[in-house]
């Protein structure tokens, strides 16, 4: 038999929030857990995946490091993007309390945006390769002292029981996730906003990065991201990732793109791809 052939690949174990918003915005979709980044990317490459979920960029932790790194040599191509709001809450084994947990189990990221309520709990923090993770150790201890921090899915998962929700320190924590593709599905020009991401490697010349990204500021083009990494353990041959809102068959675009390539080399379109309509909501209404 074959296998279905609507699979989306993800980081992590069940109950994560890659597996959450796979489940948002792709309900019919199978999702395919997988233990490291390097594993979704392999998922796709030999075709076990048709899609991934990545999550590349966080309000409070900054960017996802690793993704970065992957995706120009990867060979895959970002169709969309997904915001999701993320929600933590603290879970145990059912019949424990707030006396009896003594620890609590988490990513290292998910711990440092709760650090409120472990204090207030006296909670000694315990690093878990994911959250999801954390939930499913915590659920195979059954152990009344331990306690896990996870998104509500995860509790449902693992048969535990949520002592508080929404646990994170800061409302607006916020994780925006790519969908990559293997195919380069580009987004039609005029049907509403459109975000264009490519990496490039500025020449080794003085002012180059300056001259190179004057194009778009002469054209109004607004950039919302530009990360820079160094490449092949140069330090004078350095990368850039950014991100810019429009079409490149936009008549600004266009010339912006071109006037990139004069000071540049190794220009590569990663996606051209719907704005997501996060991006355009009030922060009120980003519940």
């Amino acid at each position: 038999m074959s296998r279905p052939v609507s699979r989306i690949a993800y980081q992590g174990e069940p109950g994560a929030n890659s597996h959450l918003v796979c489940k948002q915005h792709y309900p019919d979709w199978e999702a395919v857990p997988c233990a490291s980044f390097e594993d979704v990317f392999a998922a796709m490459t030999n075709g076990e995946a048709d899609l991934a979920m990545i999550p590349i960029d966080n309000s409070i932790a900054g960017r996802v490091a690793d993704i970065h790194h992957f995706l120009p040599d990867s060979d895959l191509h970002i169709v969309a993007e997904h915001f999701l709001r993320i929600e933590f809450s603290l879970m145990a084994v059912p019949g424990a309390t707030f006396d009896t947990i003594r620890t609590v189990h988490s990513h290292v990221h998910a711990l440092g945006q709760c650090r409120k309520i472990i204090r207030e709990l006296g909670l000694t923090p315990l690093i878990s390769g994911d959250t999801a993770g954390a939930a499913r150790e915590v659920a195979d201890a059954a152990d009344p002292t331990q306690a896990a921090i996870a998104p509500p899915l995860a509790a449902e998962i693992y048969g535990l029981e949520i002592l508080r929700d929404d646990v994170e320190d800061e409302e607006h924590n916020t994780t925006r996730f790519v969908v990559l593709s293997r195919d380069f599905v580009v987004a039609p020009r005029g049907n509403g906003p459109v975000v264009t991401t490519f990496v490039f490697n500025v020449r080794n010349l003085p002012a180059a990065l300056y001259k190179a990204l004057g194009g778009f500021a002469t054209n109004g083009i607004n950039m919302t991201k530009l990360e820079s990494y160094m490449v092949g353990g140069e330090f004078t041959a350095t990368q850039f990732l950014a991100e810019v809102d429009g079409h490149p068959d936009d008549p600004g675009l266009k010339r912006a793109l071109e006037e990139l390539a004069f000071f540049t080399t190794d220009v590569k379109v990663l996606g051209i791809y719907p704005a997501d309509p996060w991006r355009e909501s009030p922060p009120s209404d980003r519940g």
